[in-house]
């Protein structure tokens, strides 16, 4: 049977996982590899029977499930889709592709969701909290880390092809071999969609297509010796409905033909080897570079284009020792980034060209101590020292206590920051909006605890959790001079809520999976004023979803609850507050078996046929069935 873990530890991928995964490995919970059940952290992660059985083609839809997690898209599937963890911002969510640092430095620094497609992954792992202390800017509110197809799974052929309403199609491959010592795998996907009328007046539909390729090669001499390298391109179009403009300066959402297409493309190489032993010496070198472009388009005329490019070099070396009666390791490493962007534009004639870079050293320190199967914890500190604005220090520490076997309590304090953007720093437009070269990074402190039950094939969990965010970043306007920029907040946000979660498995048949989030984000922009509600952020969520079997038929269904939200309606001058009303997605998977290679598949979206926003102005699609077939040969 797979595993479906939704429990209050884990971590993910940043550098590959061990040779042996027959006990479930975290790696983003540390700087090494753990224990899932060592990781006194909170996380969910979903492995790749968990991700067919839902069947969902974008991962943004495998997110609403985390608890913790609010997503809203802009518009029908293909459009931006944002990720706020604990109710922190959307650029302050890390993403990891197979240990690239994935957020897009030509587009603020955000993680392209969108993008994403569930067809080309193995894995997805997410850890709630402040981790910037173990990955650096933008490990804010959590981290998100994905894996393309496992070359040690096995020889093995997996192609899925799908139809549905609005005109859906969906193509995938993936494969993987392995001889001996070396395994390569591979990925290949075309996803895309008609649409509908994102502004649903009536107009032309939004339509977005996504294509996307992956190849990872392993090489693996010995059981403590690998190398590696692993590539991922992406390409996405999307079409979206922009504004019109009057002589009055109001701006509401209206039919337009603008487009946007973005390219993604990334490669790492990476080695680690041990001394092995009882207490051994690990060394591990990493180099990585991501290069994005946005391309946005009103029609046949273009708009602007910007470029992004971020090269990473990193070693890491940790040390298993024995000492007070436990085990303990060590690790120290060493990173250092360069981030490139340019920006282009015909509609001002080239007015907001600009070519810009900046880099970052940092330095990292953990220590992880383990007492028998009772006690566990562990510090971090790490030190950004940036070229282009003021250093930041992160310190992260976790305990884990087990006073049974089935309960347990854990603890952590976290830091995490993220660094500002390009036009932060810059601006955009001469002499409209400046940039404010003399910002500091965002800067988050916080804590988290919790109480776990498990027994046999039950988990139940609760975790209460604070977060204080300062220094936000925020923009600004001078009424005299008409001039905007940005500034770092003097006041400070506060966010904070519980978590609770359970899961229950029948044997090898079915598993059952439940959480619900209660989330209270207030922002306060200057000292001495009221804190107001933070948009898009839901004070209230919950998930169930079930997974199971019977005879040759596979069953995935999910029900997912947002509350209301607030947010703001740019139609109207001034704008305006808006609340958005609560909604219930459903969906449901069935797949049967016509041969052991084949499955034939029906699944549904938005069962009930909801009409909601998750942003002010943007229509989603309605109910929509799609069918498809499943093929699997090999392991």
């Amino acid at each position: 049977m797979h595993q479906l873990f939704l429990l209050l530890a884990a971590g993910t991928a940043p550098v590959s996982l061990p040779a042996d995964t027959s006990v479930p490995i975290v790696v983003t919970a540390s700087r090494e590899p753990i224990s899932l059940g060592d990781a006194p952290v909170s996380a969910s992660l979903f492995d790749r029977e968990t991700l067919d059985r839902l069947a969902f083609p974008l991962t943004g839809d495998i997110l609403r499930l985390v608890p913790g997690a609010s997503v809203s898209t802009s518009g029908p599937a293909g459009s931006q889709t944002q990720l706020r963890i604990r109710g922190a911002e959307a650029n302050h969510s890390l993403l990891f592709v197979d240990g690239i640092r994935f957020n897009d430095p030509a587009a603020g620094n955000e993680a392209r969701f969108e993008l994403l497609t569930n067809d080309s992954l193995s894995r997805i792992e997410v850890v709630r909290g402040p981790q910037s202390a173990l990955w650096g800017s933008e490990a804010l509110g959590g981290v998100v880390a994905v894996d393309t197809a496992d070359p040690f799974a096995g020889t093995r052929l997996r192609a899925t092809g799908e139809y549905g309403s609005l005109d859906s199609h969906r193509a995938a491959g993936q494969f993987a071999v392995r001889a001996g010592e070396f395994g390569i795998s591979g990925t290949g996907t075309w996803l895309g969609s008609g649409g509908v009328d994102s502004v649903g007046d009536g107009g032309e539909r939004d339509g977005f297509e996504n294509r996307s390729a992956s190849l990872k090669a392993v090489f693996r001499p010995a059981a403590d010796a690998e190398a590696g390298v692993a590539g991922l391109w992406v390409d996405g179009d999307s079409e979206y409905d922009g504004v019109v403009c009057d002589a009055n300066f109001v701006c509401p959402h209206a039919n337009t033909l603008d487009e946007t297409r973005s390219r993604m493309f990334a490669l790492r190489g990476w080695g680690k080897a041990s001394t092995g032993g009882t207490q051994p010496w690990d060394v591990s070198l990493s180099a990585s570079i991501l290069d994005s472009r946005n391309r946005n388009r009103l029609g046949d005329d273009p708009v602007n284009t910007t470029w992004g490019q971020r090269s990473t070099i990193g070693a890491q070396s940790s040390k298993l020792l024995s000492a007070a009666g436990g085990a303990h390791r060590l690790t120290v490493a060493i990173e250092h980034e360069r981030e490139d962007f340019r920006a282009r534009d015909q509609q001002y004639f080239g007015a907001t060209n600009q070519d810009r870079e900046r880099s970052l050293t940092a330095y990292v320190a953990e220590w992880r101590g383990e007492w028998g199967d009772r006690l566990a914890g562990g510090v971090a500190l790490r030190h950004d020292d940036f070229s282009a604005f003021a250093d930041a220090t992160t310190l992260r520490a976790n305990l884990l206590i087990r006073f049974t076997e089935q309960w347990s309590v854990h603890a952590a304090y976290g830091e995490g920051i993220a660094q500002p953007t390009f036009y932060d720093l810059y601006g955009f437009f001469p002499d409209s909006f400046i940039g404010n070269p003399s910002l500091r990074p965002e800067h988050s402190a916080g804590w988290e605890a919790g109480l776990r039950w498990s027994r046999g094939a039950t988990n139940v969990g609760i975790t209460g959790f604070t977060n204080r965010l300062k220094d936000e970043i925020v923009d600004t306007f001078d009424p005299q001079t008409f001039i905007s920029s940005t500034a770092n907040a003097d006041g400070k946000s506060r966010r904070r809520g519980v978590e609770i979660e359970a899961r229950h498995g029948f044997g090898d048949a079915w598993t059952f999976a439940f959480n619900y989030t209660y989330v209270d984000a207030d922002q306060q922009r200057f000292v001495g004023t009221s804190a107001v509600r933070e948009l898009r952020r839901p004070k209230h969520s919950a998930n169930l979803f079930a997974l199971g079997r019977i005879g040759p038929i596979d069953v995935g269904a999910s029900l997912a609850y947002v509350g209301k939200r607030r947010d703001t309606d740019f139609d109207v001058v001034p704008a305006r507050a808006v609340s958005l009303d609560d909604y219930l997605l459903g969906s449901l998977n069935v797949g049967w078996a016509v041969t052991p290679r084949i499955t034939a598949y029906a699944r549904m979206e938005n069962a009930f046929g909801v009409d909601y926003e998750d942003v002010a102005g943007y229509e989603t699609a309605g109910r929509t069935i799609y069918a498809g077939l499943r093929l699997r040969l090999g392991d």
